[in-house]
């Protein structure tokens, strides 16, 4: 028996249980059916849908402009392709901020359009509210604190969070909220180790890092960044497992300069005629009619 029919698909006792015994929880971002499909192969955890798509896809500057109907559209590629990980619909601006009613309806999209079986939403104790309702529908919700890409604006820019100890008990204490309010997990973007080490050891659910070091349950990439794919910026907690874009360039350079030469398509890459059949289909051809153009014209 092979190892693809001993897997079983991941679900959030699977989750806790990791966390309880400490086995690390492995969590990459995906956007479409092929990487989805290799994530899944390679036994990943979590897959998330991040709204990140807006910069690392659809060449955004930010994560603003991506809506729930594309959000939609991604995530069902993703489940197509994700057979065995746990996917998560990251739920876009202004899908849940509205209210409560509306944060229902936009993650019941996900469940019911996309099959995810959870969804995440960035903010703390202010989300509360969104949060229980979703959870009372049914819904299972990560939270995200630290950087959240949403809200920019106000924190400044791409900055690191809570490295004050006023700071880093504010996060504690939205962690604490949302924990309250019903979260099933919880994601640390871009904090301390020392605040990802607390909330996990304070929260008895599956608290991930992403940039909030090694002592939590589990970790997140951006998977255009672990694979070197997405090269407007890299933040400090990246770590680049390939340079595809550096590949593929190479690649596409290779593909022109063959093109140009007349290198590519070789015989290899041509279909052969039935024996004997080219003779006839030239003499057919040759009783045709020339060519004319709208015109009348001859070509």
């Amino acid at each position: 028996m092979n190892e693809a029919s001993q897997r079983v698909k991941v679900t959030l006792p699977m989750l806790f249980e990791k966390k309880q015994k400490r086995e690390p929880i492995t969590m990459l971002t995906a956007y479409d059916y092929p990487l989805a499909l290799l994530e899944d192969r390679a036994g990943i955890d979590i897959i998330l849908v991040g709204d990140s798509l807006g910069m690392t896809v659809l060449g955004y500057d930010s994560t603003l402009p991506v809506t729930m109907d594309v959000m939609v559209v991604h995530a069902q590629a993703v489940r197509r392709g994700a057979k065995y990980a746990f996917v998560i619909g990251d739920m876009p601006y202004m899908s849940y901020q509205i209210s409560p009613a509306e944060a229902v309806r936009n993650a019941g999209r996900f469940m019911a359009e996309a099959g995810c079986d959870g969804v995440k939403l960035e903010g703390g104790a202010a989300m509360a509210p969104a949060v229980k309702a979703i959870v009372s529908a049914g819904i299972p919700v990560m939270g995200h604190l630290g950087i959240t890409p949403q809200s920019m604006s106000m924190l400044g820019g791409f900055r690191s969070q809570g490295r004050s100890a006023e700071a880093a008990l504010r996060i504690v204490k939205d962690a604490d909220a949302l924990f309250e309010a019903g979260i099933s997990m919880l994601l640390l973007e871009g904090v301390p180790p020392e605040v990802g080490k607390c909330i996990s050891e304070r929260l008895p659910i599956p608290v991930i890092s992403i940039g909030a070091g090694p002592y939590c349950d589990g970790q997140l990439l951006i998977v255009h960044d672990a694979l070197g794919f997405f090269d407007r910026f890299t933040p400090k907690f990246v770590k680049k497992y390939a340079d595809l874009s550096a590949v593929i360039s190479a690649a596409l350079e290779q593909y022109k300069q063959e093109v140009a030469t007349k290198q590519f398509p070789g015989p290899e890459h041509c279909y052969k005629m039935i024996p004997g059949e080219a003779q006839s289909f030239m003499e057919e051809v040759a009783k045709l009619e020339p060519v004319k153009d709208a015109g009348g014209k001859v070509s």
